[in-house]
């Protein structure tokens, strides 16, 4: 998985005089979660996942910095800096795909209507 602190980056663009987009590239830890768990997590395409990638990234050393670039970067998509990145855009939950089915809609209309 390639996150903002992979030192393989910096390696390519040193050569020909590119600065790291990270400042936390050079001395990046390994022991952070997005390195030691599963990388696919953070690009996952299920809410479970993501919100569980979310949760690991809490107790990051590198969390506020990541969310940062993250968003200088303007990342499309996946989990960065303990939030989800969608189009660009920091998103509070993703849904699942497909459409809910219909009693979950009745479900949430009575919800809006109790509180309208």
């Amino acid at each position: 998985m390639l996150t903002s602190c992979d030192t393989d980056i910096s390696q390519t663009l040193d050569p020909i005089g590119i600065e790291p987009l990270d400042p936390l590239a050079k001395d990046c830890p390994d022991d952070l979660p997005c390195r030691v768990n599963d990388g696919e997590l953070w690009f996952a395409d299920t809410p479970t996942e993501l919100e569980q990638a979310k949760a690991l990234c809490q107790a990051c050393p590198a969390l506020h910095a990541c969310l940062a670039g993250a968003v200088e970067r303007r990342e499309p998509w996946g989990v960065w800096g303990g939030e989800i990145f969608e189009r660009g855009s920091i998103i509070a939950r993703k849904r699942p795909r497909g459409r809910p089915r219909k009693d979950e809609r009745k479900d949430e209309r009575k919800d809006d209507v109790v509180a309208a």
